[in-house]
């Protein structure tokens, strides 16, 4: 079946706040920190409706099977550009992935960075997330800053 993308719509939504589910799921091993459900990443719901974030969708059939958003952030105040793009909300559905189309999906996401001249892009991946990491260097994302920790 072919598969395409395409900007979220409202009436995604379902389907998107289960996608989002789903992701915590996967990320609660990496991170004891996250609270217990019902917990929420992203304000989906604005995502949509906001000019400065793009939130993507990869269909197959009428069924979304992956996802992802760049929004335009403003960065650290001593660093050389004014604003830069964040990527986020990056899953694909187990059975759809090691096709490429988390590739797809970030590529069109660097066009609409790129198209609003944001010359940075960042993201945050979970340091025990081998498979995300690959996918995202395979993109030619890289390492930068690795956040530490320490739980009293």
């Amino acid at each position: 079946m072919e598969i395409s993308i395409r900007e979220a719509k409202t009436e995604d939504l379902p389907e998107l706040l289960e996608m989002e589910q789903a992701l915590i799921r996967e990320e609660r091993p990496f991170d004891p920190t996250i609270r217990p459900d019902p917990v929420h990443y992203y304000d989906i719901p604005e995502f949509i409706e906001q000019d400065d974030v793009c939130l993507l969708v990869a269909t197959s059939g009428a069924r979304i099977i992956s996802c992802g958003y760049a929004a335009v952030r403003k960065p650290r105040h001593y660093l050389d550009h004014d604003t830069y793009g964040y990527l986020g909300f990056m899953y694909t559905h187990p059975d759809f992935r090691g096709r490429g189309i988390n590739g797809r999906i970030m590529g069109q996401l660097k066009s609409w960075c790129r198209d609003r001249g944001l010359k940075e892009l960042r993201l945050t991946v979970y340091t025990g997330n081998s498979p995300a990491i690959r996918a995202y260097e395979k993109v030619a994302f890289e390492a930068h800053i690795l956040e530490m920790r320490h739980r009293l």
